[in-house]
């Protein structure tokens, strides 16, 4: 699959939801040019990306990843294990493959996205681009067992991140209700440390904050380790750990500009 025409102008339709693992919204384009899979952040939700469509070009249509264990899927048991997070999202994705895909993941999600990406090329499709956002490479994560702390070392730990929906766990009634989701998905990615992750075909853009500690700048260059000679390229922004909220319209003007 190869990309050659780029749009400009976005028209966002209304997110829909098909089966369970996507919201889906709708391009201008029918059939759209391309499909942007998006991979939200340990204890995040598809919410993340509400408003990127708007900001996309009109031809491509956006599908934001919802993880069992929150909202709608809230009685749905959490994935703790990444092969079988990828694994179920990759047989989800596969009504959507008529297309052309790219696929962005922050935080947690680029991994997820990364190993989305690897069960694609195993079935003969090549991501357009993988867009990973807040993450160090695979294979330069350090260990860490914050998944095995108490609710507020946990808590404290996010927060420390930054400022992002972080208030929501001083009202007790959510905290109850998010704290399961958010442990799950730090034990999935603080139990993954592919000691040799595969190379793909597919270019690799990294995005980090420049005040995001949780991201040495050379273990996120590392994500060059991945990918072809000239595929890789980093950019990063002002801000932490959630520098996509308030430089969003930049961000996704970059992302839009590498499909």
């Amino acid at each position: 699959m190869t990309l050659t025409q780029r749009s400009a102008g976005a028209t966002a339709g209304i997110g829909t939801v098909t089966g369970n693992w996507f919201r889906v919204h709708r391009c201008a384009a029918r059939p759209p040019r391309l499909r942007l899979v998006c991979f939200p952040h340990a204890g995040g939700t598809a919410q993340l990306f509400h408003d990127w469509p708007a900001r996309l070009p009109r031809d491509v249509e956006l599908l934001a990843v919802r993880y069992p264990g929150r909202q709608d899927r809230l009685a749905e048991a959490c994935f703790e294990d990444m092969d079988m997070l990828a694994d179920a999202i990759t047989a989800a994705l596969k009504p959507h493959l008529d297309r052309p895909v790219a696929l962005f993941g922050h935080s947690m999600g680029a991994a997820v996205a990364y190993e989305v990406a690897v069960r694609l090329e195993a079935h003969g499709v090549i991501a357009e681009r993988l867009l990973v956002s807040a993450r160090v490479a695979p294979h330069r994560a350090g260990a860490a067992e914050t998944h095995r702390s108490d609710d507020e070392t946990l808590i404290a730990r996010v927060r420390a991140l930054g400022d992002y929906h972080a208030e929501v766990y001083d009202i007790p009634e959510l905290r109850e209700l998010l704290l399961p989701a958010l442990r799950a998905d730090y034990r999935l990615i603080e139990t993954y440390r592919p000691e040799t992750p595969r190379p793909l075909r597919s270019p690799i853009t990294a995005y980090a904050g420049r005040d995001d500690g949780s991201c040495a700048p050379d273990a996120v260059r590392a994500w060059s380790d991945l990918t072809a000679p000239g595929g890789f390229a980093l950019r990063s922004f002002p801000g932490d750990h959630f520098y996509l909220v308030p430089h969003e319209a930049e961000l996704v003007a970059d992302v839009a500009g590498r499909l």
